[in-house]
């Protein structure tokens, strides 16, 4: 028989199943926590304000003369955006970077170069330096550029060694210091080239320009302000530019995000790369590692609907009622990310519209039993889908055992809507995300959906699972000792099932 909407005797004894295994959990949960604080103490003791949704520096807090705590732990374990852009010698990377550090200019902007990181030439190689490959990769000390940008991405204040290109040699000028930002560029041909230097990066893009063009500039630019002898400049650039481009440079193109003919002539280019810089800014740090995690966008209603099913203080009729007016966001969104076609329909006064269709092929499963909660925002969205269930045992989120599942016999050809109100330690959803591949869906055709997310969790399935989606409305501080999420909103089931500690017991009629 395959899972749907239809109330048969199947589904009614797994929901009873779902509720007594909600009951037990906190019946069990209670003999755990004597003596323990409860998750409201947690929050209580915690800070008195939160501001789900994006965190914005230097925001200025007041609460009736009342001083409250900010979010600068959130702000000093910032993650900056960080851009590399390689390219040919001469093909235009600096005209890039300027132009995208002058359209930054509200923002805080590091811009480091591979050049500052030559290696020091021994008393051997000075005395034939005209036969020194300065486009090799062995000609930088990467491992110095490592540390830089380590402590650069970790917010902490470094010096940056300026090379003397006449001497060969860094030390002969003071350093350069660089203090916290919100965006480091990384500009140098060879950035792209070792593979923890490329770890690094947020975005990687690569100026492409016509090698005849390269040249031209290389010549003016030694001739004119380095007063080179035109033949020298012809002779290192067969000798050495021309082989490492081939060699060296030119394969690690393959790595770029983006590619942009004409360098700093294609103002286009770079006006569109300045607006995805700007949105990745806007959004969690955490979404600027995994592409494949959505948070949907922060307004002041789903602020304060997060704070009213956040405050312990909260109605069961309102905690459900908002809790479900937040859902069908997230459903609404998780929707958006499913594939459509193009269609052409017939308005009742004549004309044509252009439009798409939605997916047909596609199902629920929600993780039994606060994925249940998310069930009705699902069917209100699509109309007669199908939805499985799991229920999964959980003790403490350590371990994990499927006790139950009852999935559309083809699910393998369906998109996959999974269903859990909280991502907490991600250990159940990675059973759940398991079983379904197990069945044969694509990973790529699994979207996960659920309120809030820890960021525990979300490393646990993006790096477990990178081609799936998850989608939620705002990430958690973290995980406490006991696995509970914070500052988080209790124990999602039972708040909204109305089986928390302080509710009477009661068995569902058949």
């Amino acid at each position: 028989m395959e899972a749907s909407d239809d109330v048969d005797d199947e589904v009614a004894i797994v929901k009873i199943l779902g509720f007594l295994y909600g009951v037990l959990k906190s019946s069990f949960r209670r003999s755990l926590s004597m003596g323990t604080k409860s998750a409201v103490d947690l929050m209580e003791s915690s800070s008195e304000v939160h501001f789900s949704g994006v965190y914005m520096d230097g925001i200025d807090q007041r609460n009736a003369g009342t001083e409250q705590p900010t979010t600068s732990a959130t702000d000093m374990n910032k993650q900056p955006f960080v851009i590399g852009v390689a390219g040919g010698a001469a093909s235009g990377k600096t005209s890039v970077c300027d132009m995208i550090i002058q359209q930054l200019h509200d923002q805080r902007v590091v811009l480091v170069n591979q050049d500052s990181f030559y290696h020091n030439l021994s008393e051997a190689e000075l005395i034939r330096v005209q036969d020194y490959n300065f486009d090799h990769p062995e000609a930088f000390d990467t491992e110095h550029l490592l540390r830089v940008m380590d402590k650069l991405k970790r917010g902490q204040a470094v010096d940056i060694p300026k090379y003397d290109f006449k001497g060969y040699k860094s030390g002969v000028f003071p350093a350069r210091r660089v203090n916290l930002a919100d965006v480091i560029i990384l500009e140098g041909i060879l950035v792209f080239h070792d593979p923890r230097v490329r770890a690094l990066m947020n975005m990687k893009i690569f100026v492409d320009t016509d090698a005849d063009i390269r040249l031209a500039r290389r010549i003016k630019r030694d001739t004119a302000d380095n007063a080179r002898d035109i033949g020298a400049v012809l002779d290192q650039y067969s000798k050495f530019v021309k082989p490492a481009f081939d060699d060296f440079i030119l394969p690690t193109k393959k790595y770029a995000d983006i590619i942009i003919p004409r360098g700093g002539d294609n103002h286009v280019a770079i006006d569109l790369i300045v607006q995805h810089i700007r949105m990745k800014l806007g959004q969690h740090d955490l979404c600027k590692i995994y592409p494949s995690l959505y948070v949907i966008q922060s307004t002041f209603q789903i602020r304060g609907m997060h704070t009213l099913i956040r405050d312990s203080q909260t109605t069961k009729h309102d905690f459900v009622f908002y809790s479900d007016r937040l859902i069908r966001l997230v459903v609404e969104h998780g929707l958006g990310h499913l594939p459509f076609t193009e269609k052409q329909v017939i308005t009742p006064t004549g004309s044509v519209y252009s439009g798409v269709d939605f997916c047909k092929r596609l199902c629920g499963v929600s993780i039994i039993r606060s994925g249940e909660s998310m069930e009705n925002a699902l069917r209100a969205c699509c109309k007669g889908i199908k939805i499985g269930k799991i229920l999964i045992h959980r003790e403490g989120d350590n371990g994990q055992q499927l006790i139950y599942e009852k999935l559309p016999k083809d699910i393998s050809d369906r998109h996959v809507l999974l269903l859990d109100p909280i991502l907490g330690t991600g250990n159940s959803a990675v059973q759940a995300i398991s079983l379904l591949l197990k069945k044969g869906v694509p990973e790529f055709n699994i979207i996960f959906l659920n309120l809030i997310s820890a960021p525990q969790g979300v490393h646990v399935v993006c790096k477990s699972f990178p081609k799936i989606k998850i989608v939620t409305s705002d990430i958690e501080i973290g995980l406490n000792e006991d696995f509970r999420v914070i500052p988080g909103m209790g124990e999602f089931g039972d708040r909204y099932f109305g089986t928390d500690d302080d509710q009477q017991v009661l068995l569902p009629s058949h």
